[in-house]
C-alpha cells in the first residue's frame, strides 16, 4: 500500500513538474486563471464535505454550539483567504515593474512549480488561523466582492465598446447589418426577460411592490440607455446600450432570485434548489470569463489594463530611430529594456478581488441563515445585486455624457 502510495505522489508531482514547466510567457496568464479556477472547485467540494471534519479541529470548533451551515462558509472563506493572499502578495512583489528586465518580471511569468507550492501551503495554513481572522475577513470580503463587482462592470463597458469599435472599423455594410440585428436581438432579449420577471416575481394576490419597482426600474435604464446613445450629441451606439440592458436584466434577475424562500414575492421559492444552483453556476462563470478577460485583455489593451510606460498605452512610435536600429541590432535586444505590456499589479488585484467575490458567491454573503441547499441566497445579496445593476446604469451612462461634460479628456 506504501508503495503505491509513493508510485502514485510520484506521478502526481511528475505530471505537476510537466504542467509547470511547459508553461510560456503567453500562456502565464491564462495559468492564473487555471489556478483561480482550481480554487473554485476545491471551495465548492469544501463546502459540501469539510463540516464533518471541521467539527472535529477543536480551534474551529471552540464552542461546539455551531451549525453545518457555519463550518461550510467557514470552509469556503479558508480557501478564498488563501487564494487571497496568494495574488495580494503578488500584487504587492510586482509594484513598479516597467521593463521586462526587471528581475520580478520572471517571478511573474515563471516558477510554476514553487506557485503551486506557495498557494497550497497558504490554503492549507488558513485551517490553523484563529476564527476571529476568519470573521474578520469575511466582513472585509463584502466590500472587496462588491469592489469586484464594480471591476466586472468596467470590463463589460470596455470589451462593448471593443467590439463595437472593431465592428465600425471595418466599414462594411455586413457589419452595420450585424450591429443592428445583435442590438434589436438583446433589446428583445432584455424586455422579454422583464416580462418573465414579473410572472415569476409579481404572484397575484401579494403585494409586490418593491419588486416591481426594481423589475420597472430596469426597464426604464433600458430606455433611457437607447435614448442617450441615439442622441445627436453623443457619440454613442446601439450596441454597447442594448448589451448593458441585457447585462441588467440578467443582474436584476439574481437579484430577484436571491430574495429569501418564505418570502411570498419569490414566485421562485418552489424551485428553490434549481434557482440556486443555475444562479450560482451563471454567477461562477460570469466571474470567470471577467478573469479570463481582464488577463487575456491585459496583453492587448491600449487603456484599461495597460501603464504609462507600456508601448501600448503610449503613442505608437518605434522605440528606436532607424539609423540607431541600423546600428548594433545585436546588442540592442540584449541591453533594451523593453516595457511590460500591461499592469502586473492590478492583474493580480483582480484576481484577489475575485477570490472575495466567490467567496460571498458560494456562502451566500456568509450568511448562514438559509438552508445549506441555498447559495447566495438572503437580502445582504438582493441589494448587492441591484445597486450594481444601478451603479452600471450610472457608470454607462457616465462614459456616454462625459466627453460633452469633460471635453478635453479621452474616455474610450
Amino acid at each position: 500500500m506504501s508503495c503505491l502510495a509513493s508510485c502514485c505522489v510520484a506521478s502526481t508531482c511528475g505530471l505537476c513538474t510537466s504542467v509547470a514547466s511547459g508553461i510560456s510567457k503567453r500562456s502565464a496568464r491564462l495559468a492564473y486563471c487555471g489556478l483561480f479556477g482550481l480554487s473554485l472547485i476545491v471551495s465548492w467540494i469544501l463546502r459540501e464535505v469539510a463540516a464533518p471534519l471541521l467539527e472535529k479541529i477543536p480551534w474551529i470548533n471552540s464552542s461546539g454550539t455551531h451549525t453545518k451551515e457555519w463550518f461550510q462558509v467557514q470552509a469556503v472563506l479558508r480557501v478564498s483567504m488563501g487564494n487571497f493572499l496568494f495574488f495580494a502578495i503578488f500584487a504587492l512583489i510586482m509594484i513598479g515593474i516597467k521593463d521586462q528586465n526587471d528581475r520580478r518580471d520572471s517571478w511573474h511569468h515563471g516558477g510554476w512549480i514553487a506557485k503551486m507550492v506557495i498557494w497550497l501551503l497558504l490554503v492549507v495554513l488558513m485551517f490553523f488561523i484563529p476564527n476571529v481572522v476568519i470573521s474578520i475577513y469575511g466582513t472585509i470580503s463584502k466590500f472587496g466582492a462588491g469592489l469586484f463587482l464594480l471591476v466586472q462592470v468596467i470590463i463589460l463597458l470596455d470589451c462593448t465598446h471593443s467590439w463595437n469599435d472593431a465592428w465600425v472599423e471595418k466599414d462594411e455594410q455586413k457589419w452595420y447589418i450585424a450591429l443592428l440585428a445583435v442590438s434589436v436581438a438583446c433589446y428583445i432579449a432584455a424586455f422579454a426577460f422583464s416580462g418573465i420577471l414579473f410572472i415569476w416575481f409579481n404572484p397575484s394576490g401579494n403585494d409586490c411592490g418593491l419588486n416591481v419597482f426594481f423589475i420597472v426600474m430596469m426597464m426604464i435604464l433600458a430606455f433611457v440607455f437607447a435614448v442617450i446613445a441615439l442622441h445627436p450629441a453623443v457619440n454613442g451606439s446601439l450596441l454597447p446600450a442594448s448589451v448593458i440592458s441585457l447585462y441588467c436584466a440578467y443582474v436584476c434577475y439574481t437579484g430577484l432570485a436571491s430574495e429569501p424562500r418564505d418570502y411570498a414575492c419569490n414566485g421562485l421559492h418552489n424551485k428553490s434548489r434549481a434557482v440556486t444552483t443555475s444562479t450560482l453556476i451563471l454567477g461562477l462563470i460570469t466571474t470567470v470569463l471577467s478573469v479570463l478577460y481582464s488577463a487575456v485583455r491585459a496583453g492587448s489593451s491600449t487603456t484599461f489594463l495597460s501603464p504609462p510606460s507600456s508601448p501600448k498605452s503610449a503613442e505608437k512610435k518605434p522605440l528606436l530611430e532607424a539609423g540607431e536600429m541600423e546600428e548594433g541590432k545585436e546588442k540592442s535586444k540584449e541591453t533594451e529594456a523593453r516595457p511590460v505590456s500591461y499592469s502586473y499589479t492590478f492583474f493580480h488585484v483582480i484576481f484577489a478581488l475575485a477570490s472575495m467575490y466567490s467567496a460571498m458567491l458560494l456562502s451566500g454573503w456568509t450568511s448562514s441563515s438559509e438552508s445549506s441547499d441555498l447559495i447566495d441566497v438572503g437580502w445582504t445579496s438582493v441589494w448587492v445585486r441591484i445597486c450594481t445593476e444601478w451603479v452600471t446604469a450610472v457608470l454607462y451612462i457616465w462614459s456616454l455624457v462625459a466627453p460633452m461634460v469633460c471635453p478635453d479628456r479621452e474616455f474610450f
